[in-house]
């Protein structure tokens, strides 16, 4: 699977989006403060998104340690 395509990323990279297109539509003499605004999103999204896969992978990884029976329904009552 790819990752760009995991819906919380997808939903991460349109609310930047939006968010962009809306710094950049405010007053220019602004441009400093929404220059500012736009890295710090920047970096609290990728971080969102570091912690994100981190608990991802430990889920994922956790549910891949979960012992299934065979389904005969032969084991211990």
């Amino acid at each position: 699977m790819n990752p760009l395509e995991n819906p919380a990323i997808l939903y991460m990279r349109t609310w930047l989006g939006i968010r962009l297109r809306q710094l950049r539509a405010e007053d220019r003499s602004l441009g400093a403060s929404a220059i500012e605004w736009a890295i710090i999103t920047g970096i609290l999204a990728s971080i969102a998104i570091a912690i994100g896969l981190v608990i991802f992978n430990k889920v994922r990884d956790a549910g891949n340690t979960i012992q299934v029976g065979d389904g005969s329904g032969s084991g211990a009552r």
